[in-house]
């Protein structure tokens, strides 16, 4: 067995401050109010003055520090084994638009880190930011790879038959499907992805309000990194932004570096949908966790670190956040406390997913945790009881 004793152990519905977790395997077996001494051989960490939390779980990650999703070989198990040190227990690796060989390859290495079980994050079905959006809001997406689903004869060098070909190849390593649903075909689409038990997302979308009320009564569940890349949200004209707001059965993604969206508008979202409602994403990409100034790749396109990930026009392409930077800025500059903060970068995704056992702090819960230092840095991350990554002692 291993004791965690001291810290301020946030839990589902309150701070429990100076407890003790026992993590028997890969278990918590015990929440004690308790601080306890070490005794006898059992594995002991004194994290009084840290704060003991669910571990966070990434549902949109593109890469960090210099790896990307789709750089193909051992990536996806590089990208495991990086994300602990930001406090990561779990991610869906995220793919950009790209062709079908690209995404096979994806693909095929998300199974392979999933079965092999690397050490470090558990690695979750994909998320793919699909080739099924809409052109004026694709953002840093690639135009020649953007289709219309079900279109007729292909379009391009492929068709979208053909990216549904590969998803369909790859049914249980695919989690998530963003796509907008004003596009032709797109309800349709989305009724039999969600048969297939995927989940989907609305995004990088021009929908209107009625548009998008549309999609999330065909089964669309979540709205991709809500504000950005939809229309803005118009007291005459709501749009995707504005549905995703009022629909109670979808929750929103929201990337909270204070760049994408602002604080307010975070608190706003928040006061909408309530924690239960909201998972706080990063987008991070290959420049996560890198100095600004560094060049590196997403989907192969050139980005630069600047106070977010740019192409070299100066388009905004995902983010440089990390899990522990969300957490932080969460509770120091959205005003949140501990427990909505942890439910948003834990439990909602865990739930939104259906990981049972995952995202809270209880008795036989997983036992994947992040430990944190009065400054919200990382000292300690376990997954499955096993400590995988701890910051070296200076």
């Amino acid at each position: 067995m291993i004791l965690l004793s001291g810290g301020d152990i946030v839990l589902p519905d309150r701070v429990l401050g100076g407890g003790t977790l026992v993590l028997d395997g890969d278990r918590i077996v015990e929440v004690d109010r308790a601080t306890r001494s070490p005794g006898g051989t059992d594995p002991h960490f004194d994290l009084r003055r840290h704060y003991i939390l669910p571990g966070f779980i990434d549902v949109h990650v593109h890469g960090v520090e210099g790896i990307d999703a789709l750089d193909g070989g051992d990536a996806i198990g590089r990208l495991a084994e990086r994300l602990p040190r930001f406090g990561v227990t779990a991610f869906c690796p995220t793919s950009i638009a790209c062709a079908p060989p690209a995404l096979r390859v994806m693909l095929s290495a998300v199974r392979a880190a999933r079965t092999s079980a690397p050490a470090g994050a558990r690695v979750l079905p994909a998320h793919l930011e699909s080739n099924f959006i809409s052109a004026e809001y694709r953002g840093a997406q690639p135009l020649e790879c953007i289709r219309t689903p079900r279109a007729a004869g292909r379009q391009g060098d492929f068709s979208g038959d053909q990216i549904l070909a590969e998803i369909a190849a790859a049914r249980p390593d695919v989690g998530i499907v963003t796509l907008a649903s004003e596009l032709e075909g797109a309800l349709d689409l989305i009724r039999d992805l969600t048969a297939q038990g995927h989940h989907v997302s609305l995004g990088h979308s021009a929908a209107t309000y009625e548009q998008a009320m549309a999609g999330f009564d065909a089964g669309a569940r979540q709205a991709t990194h809500l504000f950005n890349r939809m229309p803005p949200l118009g007291h005459r004209a709501p749009g995707l932004a504005g549905a995703a707001l009022e629909h109670d059965d979808v929750i929103a993604e929201l990337i909270c570096d204070g760049v994408h969206v602002h604080p307010a508008m975070v608190r706003v979202a928040l006061s909408a949908k309530q924690p239960s409602g909201v998972m706080a994403i990063t987008d991070g990409t290959a420049g996560s966790g890198l100095p600004p100034g560094t060049r590196t790749l997403l989907g192969g396109r050139p980005i630069t670190v600047r106070d977010t990930a740019r192409l070299d026009d100066g388009t905004i392409a995902g983010s440089v956040l990390t899990m522990d930077r969300a957490f932080a800025k969460l509770v120091t500059v959205m005003g949140l406390g501990l427990v909505d903060a942890a439910t948003i970068c834990a439990t909602t995704a865990a739930r939104a997913l259906r990981l049972q056992g995952f995202g809270a702090i209880a008795p036989g819960a997983a036992a994947d945790l992040v430990v944190l230092d009065a400054d919200f840095g990382v000292v300690h991350t376990f997954v499955a009881g096993s400590p995988v990554w701890s910051r070296p002692r200076r």
